[in-house]
């Protein structure tokens, strides 16, 4: 393979890979075109999906399937391919020719035995076949695709899924949302946490339709996208238990209610409410992370600290600005509120959704007491 006028050679991780020039991206979200797209911005994205294919298989021990299932160019599939180590097999698939050639001679470049090139419509490729592990990257929503999803996943098997319409997740279009998902978000400071748990609670509603249930692994928001992985477990007991963690939520009280009856008025959701992380997976990520030279190696290791601190804390956070908004006061600082909650003997975490954001469970009325306090104390120059 060449690199021609109309094409470049890119490496990402420890792969090269043939790319279109003209579907190069520097920064966003990917766009809905004919010829196979490769964007940049998602390296990091990528990154991660590489440390988390390696636990997977690591933890699985037997031949594992994994499908690419919207590859564009190939990028995602070809890494885990080159990158990840063990007993496994890629199936890199785009329903778009030029896509679908492209990633045929990116496989041969690389000289792969284990990732073969895929044609074919998502789900009707879905329900072909089972996999272990389903990686689920389209333009835009991956709502269209989740029910044969969740119907083509082995027991114990694992959903990654990345969503880019944000704009219908957090709320800017709501009747979007409903559509979509089922689910009414919110469009406020904790907007990303919103979507990314109605996501969460989306894909569990579909899979407790087959009597399956879910497990969060690892589940963040970036940038333009949101990105989940999610194991499933197969049985009415897994389903029942995943199901009990869905719920409405009233923005104002932060309240919840398991009764679907409270989708009316200001309530938020369906959504889901239990963890969105395992510390133990963070855990061997970071053992992952060290052994590999990658370009966002060091924003990935922040993200898992701030994974890791904010897995067991409550649902929704709060952001100095918010707050000191409401109060007409300047926002103190992250590091005097964690001190001013802790001399109180609350629990206080940072959160990846905002770098100003905390998750405590103090209730509202005594952080605001804490901002109020911290003030006073600030302008008689203490």
């Amino acid at each position: 393979m060449t690199k021609t006028q109309d094409n470049e050679i890119i490496q990402e991780g420890k792969t090269e890979i043939l790319v279109h020039k003209t579907k190069v991206s520097r920064k966003g979200p990917g766009t809905k075109d004919k010829k196979p797209f490769y964007n940049p911005a998602m390296e990091l994205n990528r990154d991660i999906s590489v440390l988390m294919s390696q636990w997977f298989i690591d933890l699985t021990r037997r031949h594992v399937y994994i499908l690419d299932g919207l590859a564009a160019s190939g990028i995602n599939g070809i890494r885990l391919a080159n990158e990840v180590k063990g007993n496994f097999t890629v199936i890199i698939n785009d329903w778009n020719k030029n896509a679908f050639f492209l990633i045929k001679k990116n496989i041969e470049y690389n000289r792969l035995k284990n990732a073969f090139a895929s044609n074919e419509e998502l789900n009707i490729l879905l329900s072909k076949n089972r996999y272990e592990y389903i990686d689920i990257d389209p333009f835009g929503s991956p709502a269209y695709f989740v029910d044969s999803a969740v119907r083509s996943i082995t027991n114990n098997g694992l959903i990654a899924c990345t969503a880019t319409d944000t704009a219908a997740l957090c709320g800017v279009y709501p009747k979007t949302c409903i559509r979509r998902y089922g689910a009414k978000p919110l469009h406020s400071h904790v907007m990303h946490e919103v979507g990314l748990r109605i996501l969460i609670g989306f894909i569990c509603r579909e899979a407790a339709k087959y009597d399956k249930g879910i497990e969060p692994m690892l589940c963040y928001y970036r940038d333009h996208y949101f990105r989940v992985y999610l194991k499933i477990k197969r049985g009415v007991r897994y389903a029942n238990r995943s199901i009990s963690k869905i719920s409405c939520v009233d923005p104002k009280k932060t309240s919840f209610t398991f009764s679907y009856k409270k989708f009316q008025g200001n309530n938020i959701g369906p959504l889901w409410i239990g963890r969105l992380h395992d510390k133990d997976i963070i855990k061997k990520l970071r053992d992952y992370l060290s052994e590999k030279d990658l370009n966002t190696r060091k924003t990935i290791w922040k993200l898992l600290d701030l994974f890791e601190e904010e897995a067991d804390g409550p649902i929704f956070f709060h952001t100095t600005e918010h707050i000191a908004s409401k109060l007409k006061i300047s926002p103190p600082s992250m590091e005097k509120i964690f001190e001013k909650l802790c001399e109180n003997g609350y629990n206080v975490r940072r959160t990846h959704f905002s770098p100003t954001g905390f998750k405590t469970d103090a209730s509202l009325d005594e952080i605001e007491e804490i901002f109020k306090r911290i003030n006073r104390e600030t302008k008689r120059g203490r």
